[in-house]
């Protein structure tokens, strides 16, 4: 009888707090369209999203802000599920696609892909990215697995900073040769919402819902892998396909972000976390409350950055940087850092 009554007040709890994740994340899509260099006054918002306000407004909110606020919530909305999706595959408390060379992987393709094959479209851009995520993160995870233990935690955050070094020293020697590549690379490696118009968003948008499906669809099978492979197998659980459906999930969420907006770390580290916390291990909560969280988390650095540098702004990825490493710190001098 108390586990009828505490599951329901369990489940109520969370839809709860999932609302309340939304409506957090509804108050930040307003404050990101009404604050910037140029405030606009509350009163002057509603009339410019529906064409009856003054034309310098409907200018600002329209031609820049509200590209800048949609590409937000793409972005995080893979990020986040990317290194929810990715520390529940590997049971890595230090999952996150920039930590683990993924990121990485996708900017170093770009920059082969503008320098040496002449490539200038977004698709161009988005499948180099797959391709450099799904390699580096490949590498990766056969280079922690090697030696005694197999893929242990810190053995595959170590294999993934080696990755992220090399291939950031790669890209950045190419780019200093190429004046494209360079341009590209520096708008890359702060990572930045900016410049972006509506079309980008749109373009980028099925590549995110591929992903987003393939993740969620996956949440039963991780909750299994969780227990062990042995274990999911014996629970009729296909390992291999659920890998395979994990990686490919991962791979679209990053390869898709890093494409149009650059290389920004910590938010798959930090938001799974925090998603956890509220939560508990249950990926059918998690992943959606980690989608939710990393749009709230990444749209509020973007407006601190806007903020604190007024007239001009501090790019995103610095601001979620100076957010991030002190968690990441704080987990990695942990005395067990253990398995999820």
């Amino acid at each position: 009888m108390i586990e009828t009554r505490t599951r329901p007040t369990a489940v109520s709890r969370r839809a709860t707090l999932l609302l309340v994740s939304a409506g957090v994340l509804l108050v930040l899509c307003v404050l990101s369209l009404a604050l910037g260099t140029r405030p606009v006054p509350p009163g002057d918002l509603l009339p410019a999203l529906v064409g009856h306000g003054a034309p310098d407004v409907e200018s600002l909110v329209w031609g820049a802000r509200l590209s800048r606020t949609l590409l937000a919530l793409l972005v995080g909305v893979s990020l986040g599920l990317a290194g929810a999706v990715m520390q529940a595959l590997t049971r890595n408390p230090l999952g996150d696609p920039g930590l683990l060379g993924i990121s990485a992987g996708a900017a170093f393709a770009i920059v082969v892909g503008v320098a040496f094959a002449g490539v200038a479209s977004l698709y161009g851009l988005i499948g180099f990215a797959f391709g450099g995520a799904l390699v580096a993160s490949v590498v990766v995870y056969l280079l922690g697995s090697a030696g005694r233990g197999g893929a242990t935690p810190v053995k595959l955050a170590l294999a993934g900073v080696a990755v992220t070094a090399l291939l950031t020293s790669l890209t950045s020697g190419i780019s200093l040769i190429d004046p494209d590549a360079l341009n590209r690379y520096r708008f890359w490696a702060a990572g930045s919402l900016a410049g972006q118009d509506e079309g980008v968003v749109l373009r980028v948008l099925p590549f995110v819902l591929a992903g987003v499906v393939l993740a969620l669809a996956s949440a039963p099978a991780l909750n299994s892998m969780a227990l062990g492979d042995d274990v999911a197998a014996a629970l009729g659980r296909r390992v291999g396909l659920v890998r395979l459906q994990g990686a490919a999930a991962i791979t679209l969420l990053t390869g898709a972000a890093v494409a149009v907006v650059g290389p920004i770390v910590f938010v798959g580290l930090v938001v799974p976390h925090v998603a956890r916390a509220i939560t508990g291990p249950d990926n059918r909560w998690l992943l959606p409350f980690s989608m939710l969280l990393a749009p709230v988390m990444l749209l509020a650095a973007d407006i601190v950055g806007r903020l604190i540098a007024r007239p001009g702004e501090t790019e995103v990825g610095i601001v979620v940087a100076f957010l991030g490493a002190p968690f990441f710190i704080a987990l990695v001098r942990r005395r067990r850092l253990a398995e999820l």
